[in-house]
């Protein structure tokens, strides 16, 4: 039985679903690519907070002129694709601002990496954005008046008793926008970063073998995300029977 199973396995053709022979000499680039692809989300998402908090704030503002800058940026980077954000900032912004090529941890080149996670963090902060301003906006009016009424100032009663309340109602969202980075970082591969996309396109043209590296990288994001959503929901879950107790 064995025999036929290796024998078959040696039988399949570079295009075949399950052709995965390449992974004895090839397998780091894939442990790389994965060490990479998060290694871009957690920081691009935790960078894109503290913006995308002030622009809440903004979009939340009366001033019409402060709420019209802040709508314009949300705008435009949830209007153009992703792609085009990332070109833009690596060969313009990047061009101008020079970064050293240093690697950390081996394979991190710092020169590609800042780049990437600056345009993946303007991106995902024009998202957060809106979510801290739902957040914001589901914490009932009451609350602030209270606060107003112990006499903290707006500010303060939006730090102290409202901003906390929505953290709380967000935090399932955020940690969704976390598990969409990590797909959306594959279009780093574009501009030769080393993440998990380019680990799998990198293996087929090594290796010759054209479906099996994407195949396996399908599955590594599946195996990422698929349970880090999961676990979301069930923190999601937990927190709304908490609300109603």
């Amino acid at each position: 039985m064995f025999d036929a199973i290796a024998a078959w396995y040696a039988g399949l053709s570079t295009a075949s679903f399950f052709n995965f022979k390449f992974l004895p000499k090839y397998a780091v680039y894939f442990v790389h690519g994965v060490e990479y692809t998060l290694l871009l989300a957690v920081v691009s998402v935790l960078l894109a907070i503290l913006p995308a908090l002030l622009l809440a704030l903004m979009r939340l503002s009366k001033n019409r002129v402060v709420k019209n800058i802040s709508g314009a940026y949300i705008a435009v980077f949830r209007s153009t694709p992703l792609l085009v954000q990332l070109s833009i900032i690596f060969f313009g912004l990047f061009n101008v601002i020079r970064i050293p090529t240093i690697k950390v941890f081996g394979f991190v080149d710092l020169s590609y990496f800042i780049p990437g996670v600056v345009a993946l963090a303007l991106n995902s902060s024009a998202y957060v954005a809106e979510i801290f301003r739902a957040g914001i906006l589901a914490v009932d009016g009451g609350q602030m008046e209270a606060a107003r009424s112990l006499g903290l100032s707006k500010w303060q009663g939006m730090k102290l008793v409202v901003l906390p309340q929505a953290v709380k109602n967000i935090l399932p969202t955020l940690a969704n926008e976390m598990v969409t980075m990590v797909k959306e970082s594959s279009i780093c591969m574009a501009l030769g970063m080393q993440e998990l996309m380019w680990g799998a396109k990198t293996v087929a043209a090594s290796s010759f073998i054209s479906i099996g590296p994407y195949i396996l990288a399908a599955i590594i994001y599946f195996c990422i995300n698929f349970p880090a959503s999961k676990a979301i929901e069930a923190v999601e879950r937990r927190m709304r029977r908490g609300d109603q107790r």
